[in-house]
C-alpha cells in the first residue's frame, strides 16, 4: 500500500475507549456499506461484548475513519492440536481516507502485539483477495458450496432414518446452545482448519440477543445420536417456499451449519436433509472442497459447485512453535529459509519431523526451500502444494527434490476446513 505523507500527522491508529464505540461502529457500517447510523438499541446490545484493548481506530478531527479488531482464537493444526491465534476482523477504511497507509499501520501494530502476546498465528477471512498477502497472510483453507438437484440425485425415496441404528431428532435453539459447544469442540479436535467458537457465537447462531435490524429467520435444528445414544452431530437448516405453476414443490433447503464428529453422523445428516418432503434443491453452505456430500449421492453430478473460493488466511508469527504443533504423516527433514518483510517470523529453520513428533530450531545449514512467510501460511494446514508454489515461482527449491520431500511432510490426508466466517 502506498502511504500518503498526509497520513503521518494526526491520522495515527489508537486503541479504543468505550466512549469511542458509537462512532467506531458508524465507521464500520460505512466501510461495510451498511446503513451508517447505528441505533441506540444496537449500540446497547453490542457494547457489552466488546474487548476495547484489542480494538483500534483512526480518527480525523474527532471522526472515526478506519476500524480494526482482533480476538483470541484457537486453530486446529494438522493432527488435532489447538494453536493460539489472533483473529483479525472488522477491518475497514472509510472511502474518504483510502490509500493513506491506515490499514498497514493498524495491522502492523496488531501483529507486533500478537507476537508479544505469544500467539503462534494470526488469521482472517479476506473480503478481497489482493489485500492481505503483503502483510504475510496466505490462503490456508478453501470452501466449496454445492447446490444439489434432488430430482437427479437418484436417492432412495423410501429412506426413513439412519441404517446404523442411530436416530435423528428435531430440537430447538435452546438445546443447541447447550449441546452445540461441546459437540463442536469434539469435532474441531479431529478436523484441521476449524477454529474455536465462543459462547456468543452460539447465541448469535440461534437468534439470541441479536441487534435490532439484523436479519434473522429461525432455522430448524436436528441432532444425530449413535445407536449407543452418543450425540455425534447436528445440522441447522432453513427452507424457502416455492411452487411451480403445476402445484409442484420447488423448495430450496439451505444448510446453515452441519457439524459431525463421525463419518456416520455426517452421512446420516446429509441423507436427512436430502429426504425432507417438498425439498427439491439443497444448498450445502460452506463446506470443505473434499466434503462427502457429492459422493454420497448415487449421481454425484446432481451436486453442482456454485462457489469455490479461499476462506481462512493464516499468518505465521512463530515458525518454531507452528511447525512443532502440527502432525506429520512421514519422517523427514527440511531446512526452510523464511522471508518476512515485517521482521516477525523470518529466519532459517530446520524441521525434523516424524509421525511421533517434530522438532524445529533456527539453523545455519543450507536451505532446501526459500519462501515468503505468506506462502508458509498457505502451506501450514496441509492444503497447498509446495511443488505448485515452486512452479508458480513463489517458492525457490534450493536443493533438488526438496519440494517433493516437503509435500510428503506437509500435505494432509483431508483438505483443511474452516466453516466459520469471523
Amino acid at each position: 500500500m502506498t502511504s500518503d505523507p498526509t497520513a503521518s500527522g494526526s491520522l495515527v491508529p489508537r486503541v479504543l475507549t468505550e466512549s469511542d464505540y458509537p462512532d467506531w461502529l458508524r465507521a464500520l457500517h460505512t466501510g461495510f456499506l451498511r446503513p451508517p447510523t447505528p441505533s441506540p438499541e444496537e449500540i446497547a446490545i453490542r457494547l457489552p461484548h466488546q474487548n476495547f484493548p484489542r480494538m483500534r481506530g483512526v480518527f480525523d478531527e474527532g471522526r472515526c475513519v478506519a476500524t480494526f479488531r482482533s480476538f483470541a482464537q484457537e486453530v486446529t493444526a494438522v493432527g488435532g492440536a489447538p494453536v493460539a491465534a489472533s483473529a483479525v476482523t472488522n477491518v475497514s477504511v472509510s472511502p474518504t481516507h483510502r490509500r493513506r497507509g491506515l490499514l498497514g499501520r493498524m495491522m502492523g501494530a496488531e501483529l507486533a502485539e500478537a507476537k508479544e502476546r505469544g500467539d503462534v498465528l494470526a488469521t482472517l477471512i479476506a473480503a478481497e483477495y489482493p489485500i492481505y498477502g503483503r502483510f504475510g497472510f496466505g490462503p490456508a483453507t478453501w470452501l466449496t458450496r454445492w447446490k444439489v438437484d434432488l430430482r437427479r440425485a437418484a436417492l432412495d425415496p423410501r429412506w426413513s432414518g439412519p441404517e446404523d441404528g442411530g436416530r435423528i431428532d428435531l430440537v430447538d435453539g435452546e438445546a443447541v446452545r447447550k449441546l452445540g459447544p461441546e459437540l463442536y469442540d469434539r469435532a474441531r479436535a479431529v478436523r484441521h482448519g476449524m477454529v474455536s467458537r465462543a459462547v456468543r457465537d452460539w447465541e448469535r447462531r440461534t437468534g439470541w440477543d441479536l441487534p435490532p435490524g439484523e436479519s434473522w429467520t429461525e432455522p430448524f435444528y436436528a441432532t444425530y445420536r449413535s445407536a449407543s445414544g452418543e450425540l455425534e452431530g447436528y445440522v441447522a437448516y432453513a427452507a424457502d417456499e416455492t411452487w411451480d405453476e403445476g402445484k409442484q414443490p420447488l423448495n430450496t433447503l439451505t444448510v446453515r451449519d452441519l457439524i459431525a464428529v463421525t463419518p456416520a453422523a455426517e452421512r446420516a445428516l446429509w441423507r436427512y436433509v436430502c429426504a425432507i418432503d417438498w425439498v427439491t434443491f439443497v444448498e450445502s453452505g460452506n463446506r470443505a472442497p473434499d466434503d462427502l456430500l457429492p459422493l454420497l449421492l448415487p449421481d454425484p453430478r446432481a451436486a453442482r459447485v456454485v462457489t469455490y473460493a479461499d476462506m481462512m488466511w493464516v499468518r505465521v508469527l512463530d515458525v518454531v512453535r507452528a511447525l512443532e504443533a502440527r502432525a506429520y504423516g512421514t519422517a523427514g527433514s527440511l531446512v526452510l529459509d523464511v522471508r518476512d518483510a515485517a521482521g516477525l517470523a523470518g529466519g532459517r529453520f530446520r524441521l525434523d519431523a516424524s509421525p511421533e513428533g517434530a522438532a524445529c530450531a533456527p539453523t545455519a545449514a543450507p536451505a532446501d526451500l526459500v519462501l515468503d512467510v505468506a506462502d508458509l501460511g498457505a502451506l501450514y494446514l496441509g492444503d497447498e502444494s509446495v511443488a505448485r508454489l515452486v512452479a508458480l515461482g513463489r517458492v525457490e527449491e534450493s536443493a533438488p527434490g526438496a519440494a517433493a520431500r516437503a509435500d510428503l511432510l506437509l500435505r494432509a490426508p483431508r483438505r483443511a476446513w474452516c466453516p466459520d466466517i469471523f
